[in-house]
């Protein structure tokens, strides 16, 4: 049994959002046979309710309290030290502290790091041997941003996709041994960090398939007689705001003429004002929920899911989950490349709104179709989406002496 430290940018619960459905996942794995001790920011006031969940997992926890808007304004003193603007946004002499002083302590034995921006707080990784779970590479994510944004957002996310870059190449060339979510974030990484080629490898997402699960008897939130579509995410994370206006625009419209009482649900926490307003003329056909308790009803009771995100990264939990439900999922191309399914059978695919518009009355038209469909599906997650499976590739590098 190891000591292990876990600098985590978010608390790993509730799983309700793709980055802290793998934390948690990866803190249950590590706790199952190893001493924890957590470090993490809370960004969401109301997550402090799960706190004694996660210190259940434990043996010593740190959580600093992080504003949004503050960590903001915070991070603008990269502008002027030359660094990648997220690192002053998570940077807190609390948490330092508290770092520093376990490991004198407890003689920690090595540290697991989940994203990137964490690794900021372990300098010494040619003395405490240090796992990074990169899970995607940032710096492509702002890098991508900067295309879809105008100037001065533009030059500043384009700034950050660089000098995130020169970070994640540092951490990858100290850390004993880095991951990504897919093998191709791997192979984009090993292009812009040729030297680091042979230090990082795929360790892919998984999905709690008795949880999502078409079994449970769970009542249906719709009205009779609408045909629902659901989208789910947190509708605060600006690709999911980017796709649900896209979608609400340029593929809604035209399924509603075939389907009068077709309706898009937006599914998630936190939605943004702009996604708010999608709700706000009732003849489009728009529900937007905010925070749900559950959300398996609404996708267990769905029509259809769409991801049609047109920027992402890595594995799409939300795609998995509604797998994992036996649902029918048409996900951008984006969303369904990196996902082991076969396309037409297992998932399908869709990269104009033509092709939304096509699959989606396919599947309204042919029910069974969309069951069958549906059922291989879940039958894709139960053989390769297994957490336990993919998690456990982290074991190897975590053995004394090394670790």
């Amino acid at each position: 049994m190891a000591k292990l430290l876990y600098l985590v940018h978010r608390l790993p619960y509730p799983p309700n959002k793709g980055d802290k459905v793998r934390s948690y996942n990866l803190l249950k794995h590590l706790a199952q046979r190893h001493q924890i001790y957590l470090g993490t920011f809370i960004d969401d006031p109301a997550d402090a309710a799960y706190l004694d969940t996660v210190r259940a997992l434990c043996a010593d926890m740190y959580v600093a309290r992080l504003s949004p808007r503050l960590a903001r304004l915070r991070s603008l003193s990269g502008l002027l030290s030359g660094e990648a603007l997220s690192l002053s946004y998570y940077r807190d002499r609390g948490l330092r502290d508290w770092i520093f002083a376990i490991r004198a302590r407890e003689s920690i034995d090595g540290a697991v790091i989940f994203s990137s921006v964490m690794a900021d707080y372990i300098p010494d990784m040619d003395q405490l041997p240090t796992l990074v779970d990169f899970v995607d590479m940032d710096s492509a994510k702002w890098t991508q941003y900067a295309t879809t944004h105008r100037w001065p957002l533009s030059w500043i996310y384009q700034r950050e996709g660089r000098q995130l870059l020169r970070f994640e190449r540092d951490v990858a060339r100290r850390a004993r041994r880095s991951f990504f979510v897919t093998e191709a974030e791997v192979a984009l990484f090993q292009q812009a960090a040729p030297e680091c080629a042979d230090r990082v490898e795929a360790m892919c997402n998984g999905v709690d398939a008795d949880f999502f699960s078409p079994d449970h008897a769970l009542a249906s939130p719709y009205a009779a007689g609408e045909i629902p579509i659901v989208f789910t995410g947190a509708m605060d994370y600006w690709p999911n705001v980017d796709a649900a206006i896209w979608f609400a625009a340029a593929v809604l419209p035209a399924l509603r003429r075939h389907h009068p009482s077709l309706r898009l649900y937006v599914v998630g926490r936190s939605p943004d004002a702009a996604v708010q307003a999608l709700a706000a003329d009732s003849a489009a056909g728009i529900a937007v929920t905010g925070t749900v308790d559950d959300v398996r009803p609404y996708i267990g009771h769905a029509a259809v899911i769409v991801a049609p995100l047109r920027i992402a990264r890595g594995i799409q939990n939300k795609v998995l989950e509604a797998m994992a439900m036996a649902k029918a999922v048409v996900a951008s191309t984006t969303c369904a490349e990196p996902i082991d399914a076969e396309s037409g059978t297992e998932l399908l695919c869709a990269a104009t709104a033509e092709d939304y518009i096509a699959h989606i009355n396919a599947l309204l038209a042919a029910p069974a179709t969309a069951q069958r469909i549906g059922v291989a599906a879940r039958e894709c997650v139960l053989s390769r989406y297994s957490w336990h499976a993919h998690l456990s590739q982290i074991d190897r590098y975590i053995e004394e002496p090394a670790l």
